[in-house]
């Protein structure tokens, strides 16, 4: 299972099963659980944690350090979930003395030429495209899909079960549930399929849309729209969820741009 043509720290910890292909290189302090499989001629920097049945493409690498100017050499880590896909020259930074860890979690694919920079946290069961580019500091929570070639600015915050189109710029927060595409980034919908397939009742999915509709459509200020959904929508751990990120929001979230009133067209 292991190649003698791989170089392997004599003080990396691999599990059970695990496979590494010829002129793969795993260095010191590094740890692979169960099943994982890496290909030839990726590369595990120091100080990184990868966890049972992930595979790790040719050209991939993990635990580098941070591209970070105030990276002083400080002992931080990268750590990767179970059953992961990193594929084809993905790059994966270890965090800064900010959060210490930058974290993508279990049952993730991130694919091919992806970045995810320093400090990121990625939540499980996003799905990268190709291309895709994570400064430093962004948080993408669970189910999140990114489309390939999109660009986040470090401190974005993008939400769950969202969709964001290809070829994206993200410079502001995108609230979970949501689709978002057009330049500059815009609420183009909720993600009613999406949803559907992971099994959202259709009564959530309406209330979902009748959140975002209040926020987005009826061209209230945000503070205005967030009253009148506490006002007029029954308290739900949806609603909840949906209010507290808009409220925890730095840079501020996406705006509805387009003048369609097609945008968020959905049969309930």
């Amino acid at each position: 299972m292991i190649s003698n043509l791989a170089h392997i720290h004599p003080n990396a910890q691999l599990g059970a099963n695990v496979k590494v292909d010829p002129f793969a290189v795993i260095h010191d302090d590094v740890v692979i659980g169960d099943g994982s499989h890496i290909m030839s001629n990726a590369v595990i920097f120091p100080c990184s944690r990868i966890g049972k049945n992930c595979r790790v493409f040719p050209g991939a690498v993990v635990g580098g350090i941070p591209q970070d100017l105030k990276y002083k050499g400080e002992y931080t880590l990268a750590e990767i979930g179970d059953n992961t896909t990193i594929r084809e020259c993905v790059t994966i930074h270890r965090g800064t003395i900010d959060k210490n860890t930058t974290k993508v979690g279990s049952n993730c694919l991130i694919m091919a030429y992806a970045h995810i920079a320093h400090d990121c946290v990625v939540g499980n069961h996003v799905v990268m495209a190709n291309g895709v580019q994570l400064a430093g500091h962004v948080t993408v929570d669970e189910y999140a899909v990114i489309g390939g070639l999109s660009a986040a600015h470090q401190f974005t915050h993008i939400g769950a079960h969202t969709y964001v189109a290809g070829m994206s710029a993200i410079r502001k927060d995108i609230p979970p549930y949501v689709r978002a595409a057009r330049e500059p980034l815009s609420y183009v919908g909720i993600n009613n399929v999406g949803l559907s397939r992971r099994g959202f009742s259709k009564e959530t999915i309406e209330e979902i849309f009748r959140i975002y509709h209040i926020l987005f459509v009826e061209k209230h200020i945000v503070s205005k729209a967030l009253e009148l959904i506490e006002t007029t929508l029954a308290a739900t751990p949806v609603r909840e969820e949906i209010l507290a990120f808009i409220r925890k929001s730095e840079i501020g979230v996406i705006r509805r741009q387009s003048q369609s009133g097609n945008d968020e067209d959905i049969a309930f």
